[in-house]
């Protein structure tokens, strides 16, 4: 046996992937703002690549709705459209539901521990008026039932809309009440420990719901 048959090779990101998301942390978090130009030959030269993995990740980015290009003109950041995300919210609250009834069976103390200090820790955040910090727990508690369905298609289609949700979230942070939002999660969290599976699955659903007719207005 060769002796390093165990030993499995380190398996680093390409250029295409980091620069992917480097621009989505920086399109989502507002870095770059709606409708602001994006110039390949510029974001090349700031990240130290070829402009190849530039646009590669700027082609991801458009088919998931963060930046919008057309021919003959410079590509830019997707404007935020609170009609447009009003339905997204009402597929993302359809597959954070999903992913809460596949992921009742498999919930146990684990799991409820995590779910509870991630609502406390939203709860800080919000006082603390700190936006990122606050949207961050928010999807770390939801995250739990994501992770707990085992199905990585519902993931992978979170992840494909939760970037203009996120920057809808924070863009109009100032103007939304979070107290509601905490105690949703408190009341699905009880609903959890009582094992009321329909509950649950209704009740994660009408918090994403609430939010987006929220952030709609």
């Amino acid at each position: 046996m060769n002796k390093n048959q165990k030993i499995k090779k380190i398996i680093r990101p390409s250029l295409r992937d980091q620069v992917y998301e480097g621009l989505k942390s920086a399109i989502m978090t507002l870095e770059f703002q709606p409708g602001e130009r994006l110039h390949d030959h510029q974001l090349a030269e700031d990240f130290g690549v070829s402009r190849t993995p530039v646009r590669e990740a700027l082609k991801r980015l458009e088919d998931e709705g963060l930046v919008e290009s057309s021919p003959g003109s410079s590509t830019k950041v997707a404007p935020l459209y609170s009609e447009e995300a009003k339905h997204t919210f009402v597929v993302v609250a359809a597959l954070q539901a999903l992913a809460a009834r596949l992921a009742f069976p498999f919930l146990g103390e684990e799991e409820i521990k995590e779910l509870s200090d991630a609502n406390k820790n939203f709860k800080c955040r919000m006082r603390e008026r700190d936006a990122r910090g606050a949207i961050e727990e928010d999807y770390r508690f939801h995250n739990v039932f994501v992770r707990a369905s085992k199905n990585p298609e519902i993931e992978k289609m979170l992840a494909r809309l939760i970037g203009n949700v996120y920057r809808l979230e924070l863009s109009k942070f100032s103007s939304v009440e979070g107290e509601s939002s905490y105690r949703d999660h408190h009341e699905i969290i009880e609903a959890v420990q009582k094992g009321e599976k329909e509950k649950v699955e209704k009740l994660v659903e009408k918090n994403w719901l609430t939010l987006g007719d929220k952030l709609a207005r």
